[in-house]
């Protein structure tokens, strides 16, 4: 029941990211549900190939499909108003599908007994693989390559189901973690919380703002304000 929850939770918001993602950037109706679906499944696609699962595995998911086509459709049918205002909390959907992603791949793991390492790659890599696909369609730098805080919080869900401390027994602790990997990932983007840094790039050194006021007026050689003196004369002299 439960990993059934989280994969309708994390199928929903992936294809609503996707979908929100592909309208900012004016695909047509085929492009939007292309890019909805592909960020709904894409992580799991990817896990499948890292873990060695058939990658069949993903087209028997027949429920899934018509759960991310049918969210897809009420979103484009949607007033565009709407989804305008949304446009600016698309990363809470984002959030939601990333943590309830990568607590999924890393069930899936744990549940083939693989090594913690391999848990927390798993989920890592079932949180952000559609993400990752999403964003390179749309021509998008990925979020995971930005110094945003991302792939992070899903090496945290992967590393508390590896430890144990947290697994299919125990329904609401699986909840509490989706909850709480979602809020921190949010709080992260409203906080503007970044990772350090590391460019080979020179720093540019800023050209300092020149107030015109305070720029010294050119003056001739004959002398401090002979110039300006003679100009003024003759123009005087020519008008009244």
């Amino acid at each position: 029941m439960t990993w059934d929850v989280f994969n309708l939770i994390g199928t929903i918001a992936f294809a609503v990211s996707g979908a929100i993602v592909a309208m900012e950037e004016a695909y047509d109706l085929f492009g939007v549900f292309v890019l909805a679906m592909v960020t709904a499944f894409g992580g799991g696609l990817i896990r499948n190939v890292l873990i060695g699962l058939p990658v069949s595995h993903i087209w028997a998911q027949g429920t899934l499909f018509t759960t991310a086509f049918l969210a897809t459709a009420v979103l484009i049918i949607l007033p565009a108003t709407w989804i305008q205002r949304w446009l600016r909390w698309n990363f809470v959907f984002d959030a939601i599908g990333l943590s309830a992603f990568a607590i999924q791949g890393a069930l899936y793991a744990a549940g083939m007994r693989y090594s913690l390492g391999t848990i927390v790659v798993a989920a890592v890599m079932t949180g952000i693989g559609g993400g990752i696909v999403r964003d390179v369609l749309a021509g998008r730098k990925p979020l995971v390559l930005r110094d945003e805080i991302y792939a992070l919080w899903a090496v945290l869900a992967g590393f508390a189901v590896g430890m144990r401390w947290v697994g299919p027994s125990q329904p609401w602790g699986l909840y509490g973690l989706l909850v709480a990997v979602s809020g921190l990932r949010v709080l992260s983007v409203l906080r503007g919380w970044r990772i350090p840094r590391r460019s080979l790039r020179p720093s540019r050194t800023p050209i300092p703002d020149v107030d015109p006021d305070d720029t010294p007026t050119p003056t001739s050689g004959a002398g401090p304000g002979t110039g300006d003196a003679s100009e003024t004369s003759v123009h005087h002299g020519g008008g009244d």
